[in-house]
């Protein structure tokens, strides 16, 4: 017992834990290996088997099934017991005549009885039948055990209506998604429907002859958006590289090379605010199409977001907490002096940066020294507008201090042709008739330099390689980024980031110091 203890990396184990690596070593001396190398032959799978069940058939489909055993129903010389595969549940019926070979009943009485836990992987062998109580269930004629449990699943009891060990805390849930993916339902669907979202945007996106790219994470200048970067070292060429904060720049660069249209599924990082809506590393998806404008895209946009939510969820409505929120398209169109004036009663049409920063401080919104025009209104409208549009509208023709990389807007030069969608609150896509000018690009980014000097940390540094890639000539070009993780929390009904990201991003787990646990070890 000893030696179990001091063999586990210093761990404190409690009873229970140690009862399990007691039971390991156990099936060891009787010859069953806890951690087989052998692959298992898997035949069939708890929602099939049930879907494809007959009553009418004389003899059973026979199956071999592999998964988790959930719960336990001991009753003598016969048992039943609950198999949580990658589909779902079944229930297994096992009877020691069956599985026990002549006399030998060691293994029924002492490894199935006594040595298997709940959360242990199994193997079960045997035939599909229907009870008596009319469930469909598996009879067990053989088991193998797979992998054996060393920790006890959190496993929900009930006792007078209430529920007991649920494992609901968010902290514990997102440190230990793994757990959370085991005892909770519906958290795997979550991740199911995410990918069918990826897979019906590239549909679409390839359907219209487009092809996904790959551009670098690690840029020697951070571009493309306006935010604050990671920084990293490269050691064998002593410069400082940043995690990207986007990928629009590299993106438009083949569009100079002569790609009609890319697409690309970006891992971006920003250095910035946790919430509910935000993870520093987060998945966006931006797309360059050549010959096109803000107004193709918004039509494009729309219609590839109503095929998404049907190829998700059979319908183009979905709820999000007290919301139903409608992806029929076409969405509203209101541009950005429209949505402020109809909002606050402010037009901030041809208003100076000290007008803006004036009206800022009377209603309470809080800005920063460095805060240029473009700041200034960008947290006007966030602040006062952007949570009342609930359902998809596109907010459209921003201020031109508000958007460096998009080109001017046909009939007003104070306006750039650039559009946000909102959802439910919260900008769910971002698009331009994309900057191809290489003269006024560049005279663009100077003004943005001067924002940086002013101590506007999120401002953009000028990228002389693209000024020299518009140069070579971009043709008319629209674009667009949408963050895949809100739109998965609205595809899913979610409210926070954190239930749509496998691992998302959190503080060091808080351990007992190594000193505590030698301690508890020698006592």
């Amino acid at each position: 017992m000893r030696i179990i203890e001091k063999n586990m990396a210093n761990q404190e184990l409690n009873e229970q834990e140690l009862g399990r690596r007691n039971s390991m070593q156990a099936l060891r001396d009787r010859g069953i290996e806890p951690y087989p190398a052998a692959e298992y032959p898997v035949t069939g799978y708890s929602k099939e088997i049930k879907e494809n069940f007959k009553d009418e058939e004389e003899s059973h489909r026979e199956v071999s099934v592999a998964g988790r055993i959930m719960s336990r129903r001991i009753m003598g010389k016969a048992s039943f017991m609950e198999l949580q595969d990658s589909e779902g549940r079944i229930q297994v019926y096992v009877s020691r005549d069956d599985i026990c070979p002549g006399e030998d009943k060691d293994l029924y009485n002492v490894v199935f009885k006594k040595l298997l836990d709940i959360g242990d992987f199994i193997g079960v062998k045997g035939y599909v039948f229907r009870t008596q109580m009319g469930e469909i269930s598996i009879h067990a004629q053989q088991l193998n055990v797979l992998s054996k449990s060393l920790r006890p699943l959190p496993i929900v009891k009930m006792k007078d209506g209430k529920a007991y060990d649920a494992f609901t805390d968010p902290e514990q849930r997102y440190r230990q998604r793994y757990v959370d993916l085991v005892v909770n339902p519906g958290i795997k669907d979550i991740f199911l429907k995410r990918t069918r979202m990826f897979n019906s945007m590239r549909e679409y996106f390839n359907s219209h002859g487009y092809i996904e790219v790959e551009t670098p994470i690690l840029q020697s200048i951070p571009g493309g958006a306006a935010a604050r970067p990671f920084i990293t070292h490269h050691n064998a060429l002593d410069i400082p590289l940043y995690l990207r904060i986007a990928d629009e720049l590299y993106l438009k660069r083949l569009i100079v090379g002569g790609f009609e249209g890319v697409y690309e599924f970006s891992k971006n990082f920003r250095n910035e605010g946790m919430d509910r809506t935000h993870n520093p590393e987060f998945t966006c998806m931006e797309i360059y199409v050549a010959y096109k404008d803000y107004n193709w895209m918004m039509s494009f946009t729309e219609k590839m977001l109503e095929k998404i939510c049907i190829d998700v969820n059979g319908t183009t409505e979905v709820q999000v907490g007290d919301n139903m929120i409608s992806f029929k398209a076409p969405y509203p169109r209101i541009t950005m002096a429209q949505a402020i004036l109809e909002k606050t009663g402010f037009d901030i049409t041809g208003k100076s940066e000290e007008e803006l920063r004036d009206f800022c401080k009377k209603n309470g919104i809080e800005v920063d020294q460095s805060f240029g025009k473009g700041k200034l209104i960008d947290e006007i409208f966030g602040e006062k507008c952007e949570g009342l549009y609930i359902q998809p509208t596109f907010i459209i023709d921003y201020p031109i201090e508000m958007s460096p990389l998009t080109k001017r807007h046909r009939d007003n030069p104070e306006l750039t042709e650039r559009f946000e969608l909102m959802v439910n609150g919260k900008e769910l896509a971002n698009a331009y008739s994309e900057l191809n000018d290489p003269i006024d690009q560049y005279e663009r980014f100077v003004e943005q330099m001067k924002l940086a000097d002013k101590g506007d940390d999120e401002a953009m540094i000028i990228d002389h390689d693209f000024v020299r890639a518009l140069e070579y000539g971009m043709p008319p070009t629209s674009g667009m980024g949408i963050g895949m993780d809100r739109l998965a929390m609205l595809m899913t009904g979610q409210s926070a980031i954190q239930e749509v990201l496998l691992f998302p991003q959190m503080r060091p787990e808080k351990k007992q110091s190594q000193e505590n646990r030698e301690e508890k070890t020698e006592e």
